[in-house]
């Protein structure tokens, strides 16, 4: 039976923690373990032994931070051949009974990916291939590529997998207290675009114990119809008489997983803290629990970096306006490269209430294909909604898709056999919904029955390739009734069939069907109500109109789908009040957010224009004033959104790029002025020796440098004599230690230890997915700092008290 068989019809185990029990056996602070799979193989196969003999199917190779930007070619080969060895070897001696599968563990290459940090998608896979490809060349029988924390790298090493190897791959993303990734990502988005990828097993580990993480994979398992798997850690870490311990015990945790496995969850095993105590006790706990049937989900999702928007009950809304049909301006925006305006559409559009942003930027003499690509990447970085990505080029369809950061909607395939040949096997590889046109060779048919005929190939072309009909949305078409008075009713009869009979989901176009009218808004209404009545699933149109709003918030209202009517009261207190004879109509209620032009552009992360507007204020503004009345205010603004969730990371940072650029011209007017700048605490930053994961400590800096501290960041793999060193040498009253995993945190304990001695006064934060306050609070911090905020808050607090 192969390994895929054996995930969807039983349940297998998986292996436990690694780096706790190589500090057990001698592992020092800050040493690399990935090396000891080559100068301490008799310990690394006792460990992986101990797995096997405590139940485990598949053991992971120790190789969590093999990688070409840790070591280089010829070690990094050398590390893994050995690794994959090592875990061959323990098989070879266990006499535990079950079939045993060697696991290329594939972890986070510890940089933030491009618009966000500075690695590229592009690098960021390549590094994920090399490390695949040897793994795969030394006969691994699968990849578990585990604790992500961001989508897009997640991404990113899904693809290298799938394009390097055709084994299965398993998918584990690191989720927080919040049940989303540290960069926004809910557990229903993760699922969507995972398996859209091809991933053949989905789920959660490291970062919680079991209990915390059982949000997140309740959820998993609503929305993912390949198996799921679980990896918690054994609880948090704790010190006690001088030593690491973590708070679950393996009874506890045992029992926990059992609850998981009737949830059912497929894969089990521990992460952090676990040991094969811990695997022996869940594997007897769970052993004669059934295995949930599984079952596919059918429900039609799309994703953005954050969340998911699910096609199906209630009508969904696509924002048409990022298009150049018939939008001068928007035109001339395209050639003219004036991405601003782009932006400043998508953002309007979100606020106006479209739920999806269709994104179309076909031009004559433009480069679709760079543009595409341009545009997207720019929309998500400053926009958390799901985009249609709108081309008839396949080479814009294939590059947009492949950097886009979630299951985006594809715009469009027909029943035209070219169409399908070059749209399907891409929304096969990248994952994606994609909408039908029910035309083909012959064009848009003249009948309800023809268009319904078409669709039926389409759906059997799309089984062909393996998309499911869940993933497809059929557009009926809307052509202008000023042209043919029977169009209208011909979409609405094809679309109703389309829903009623094939069980499909469907879409429309719907302001086409008024072209050439007058008051078009009046007719786009009225047709939006009639399409809604016969099964519309979604529609792609202005939602600027105020008639069209209209239509869609009664249409919830009357139909149930507008919980205490809160959607419809809050729609209705924008519009205008009725007004008495000769007098204009005023809005109920106008959402004045008090932000100038130059808190507004920080607040979205509009670089350019946060440039240009703070340069005319500077024009007859103080620096130092535009400082403290518009750049704090703004960063003030987002990070309290940050703090209370409403924000996400990418865009904290985002807001973070658009302060700096106005920043700069800060400085240069400062210096033309010999304007004085205020200066305040250093601040040292470092990664703890030994941990090369500087994603969290390089947000710390940004948004550290926006408030006005400068900042010494030291890098990554800091010795702790560097980081006293510096601290000295520079009278720095302020420290920040990071550390990711848990074999690093002693490297962060000796590193304060050595702070204490030689700079008593130096106030001390840290932070890291595997520290806790109280931990933190063991090991002589001054603070522990959940997350990049809290790490500035905490500055501003120490530096007023030095002044």
């Amino acid at each position: 039976m192969s390994i895929r068989t054996e995930m969807k019809e039983g349940r297998l185990y998986l292996d436990g923690g690694m780096g706790t029990l190589l500090q057990e056996r001698g592992l020092e602070p800050g040493e690399l373990p990935e090396r000891w799979n080559r100068t301490h193989r008799a310990e690394v196969v006792a460990i992986h032994q101990a797995y096997y003999d405590a139940g485990s199917h598949i053991v992971c190779t120790n190789t969590f931070g093999a990688n070409g930007l840790k070591y280089d070619g010829a070690e990094l080969e050398s590390i893994i051949e050995s690794a994959v060895e090592n875990v061959r070897e323990a098989a070879r001696r266990s006499t535990a009974p079950q079939q045993k599968y060697a696991a290329l563990d594939v972890g986070p290459l510890g940089r933030l990916l491009q618009p966000y940090g500075d690695l590229p998608f592009e690098t960021a896979v390549e590094l994920f291939a090399e490390t695949i490809r040897i793994g795969v060349r030394c006969g691994v029988d699968l990849i578990l590529i585990e604790t992500m924390s961001d989508s897009l790298e997640t991404k990113a090493a899904l693809l290298a997998a799938k394009e390097n190897s055709d084994l299965p791959v398993l998918v584990s993303n690191a989720y927080g207290e919040n049940g989303k990734l540290m960069t926004g990502a809910t557990p229903a988005a993760m699922a969507a675009m995972l398996e859209g990828l091809g991933a053949d097993a989905i789920g959660v580990n490291c970062s919680l114990g079991p209990k915390q993480l059982m949000g997140a994979v309740r959820e998993l398992l609503a929305y993912a119809s390949v198996p799921v798997l679980a990896k918690p850690n054994a609880g948090l870490p704790v010190q006690q008489d001088g030593k690491t311990v973590f708070s679950v015990g393996a009874d506890e945790f045992a029992a926990e997983m059992a609850e998981m496995a009737r949830m059912g969850v497929r894969l089990l095993g521990g992460c952090c803290g676990t040991t094969p105590e811990h695997i022996r006790k869940m594997t007897a706990a769970t052993r004669d629990c059934p295995a949930t049937p599984l079952c596919p989900k059918n429900r039609t999702v799309i994703s953005s970096y954050t969340h998911a928007v699910e096609i199906g009950e209630t009508p969904v809304l696509i924002g048409e306006r990022i298009n150049p049909t018939g939008k001068k301006r928007f035109k001339q925006a395209l050639l003219e490269n004036d991405l601003n305006y782009i932006l400043r559409e998508g953002l309007s559009e979100q606020e106006h209430g479209a739920q999806i942003l269709d994104v179309n930027v076909g031009l004559p003499g433009i480069d679709e294909p760079a543009m595409l690509t341009r545009v997207v990447t720019e929309l998500q970085a400053v926009l958390d909604l799901p985009l249609q990505l709108d081309t008839s080029d396949g080479a814009a369809l294939e590059q947009a898709m492949r950097i886009y950061n979630g299951k985006p909607m594809v715009n469009s395939v027909n029943g035209k056999e070219a169409s399908m040949r070059t749209v399907f096997p891409l929304v096969k590889k990248y994952g994606g919904v994609v909408v039908a046109l029910t035309l083909d060779e012959n064009g848009i048919p003249e009948t309800a029955e023809e268009r319904v005929a078409i669709a039926r190939k389409i759906r059997r072309t799309a089984a062909e390739y393996g998309i499911a009909p869940k993933d497809i949305v059929f557009d009926t078409l809307c052509m202008s009734v000023s042209a043919d008075s029977r169009s209208a009713l011909t979409t609405l009869r094809a679309l109703r069939t389309i829903h009623d009979e094939l069980r499909q989901h469907t879409v429309l176009g719907v302001s086409n069907i008024s072209f050439g009218l007058p008051q078009r808004e009046t007719v786009n209404a009225g047709f939006f109500a009639l399409a809604l009545e016969n099964g519309l699933s979604a529609a792609i149109m202005n939602p600027y109109s105020v008639e069209m709003q209209k239509t869609y918030r009664t249409f919830l209202l009357l139909h149930g789908l507008d919980p205490n009517c809160a959607g419809y009261i809050a729609f209705a207190e924008t519009l205008p009040a009725p007004a008495a004879p000769g007098q204009p109509a005023v809005p109920a209620a106008q959402a004045e957010s008090g932000a100038t032009e130059l808190q507004h552009a920080i607040i979205k992360g509009l670089k350019e224009p946060a440039a240009q507007l703070c340069a005319q204020l500077l024009q007859h503004t103080a620096p130092l004033d535009v400082v403290n009345t518009q750049i704090i205010p703004a960063l003030d603004a987002v990070g309290r959104g940050f703090e209370n969730k409403t924000v996400y990371l990418p865009q904290l940072l985002m807001s973070a790029e658009a302060a700096q650029h106005a920043f700069e011209q800060i400085k240069t007017a400062m210096l033309q002025s010999g304007e004085a700048q205020l200066k305040k605490a250093k601040f040292v930053l470092a990664t703890v020796k030994g941990d090369i994961h500087d994603i969290g400590k390089n947000i710390v800096k940004v948004l550290l440098e926006n408030y006005g501290f400068p900042v010494i960041d030291l890098g990554k793999d800091v010795a702790p004599e560097t980081v006293v060193e510096t601290v000295v040498r520079e009278r720095a009253p302020l420290c920040g230690l990071s550390a990711l995993m848990t074999t690093t945190v002693p490297a962060m304990a000796e590193t304060i230890r050595q702070l204490r001695a030689a700079a008593p006064s130096c106030r001390i934060v840290v932070g890291g997915a595997v520290l806790t306050a109280d931990y933190a609070r063991r090991i002589g911090a001054d603070r522990y700092a959940k997350d990049a905020m809290e790490t500035v808050r905490y500055a501003e607090e120490i530096d007023r008290m030095l002044r």
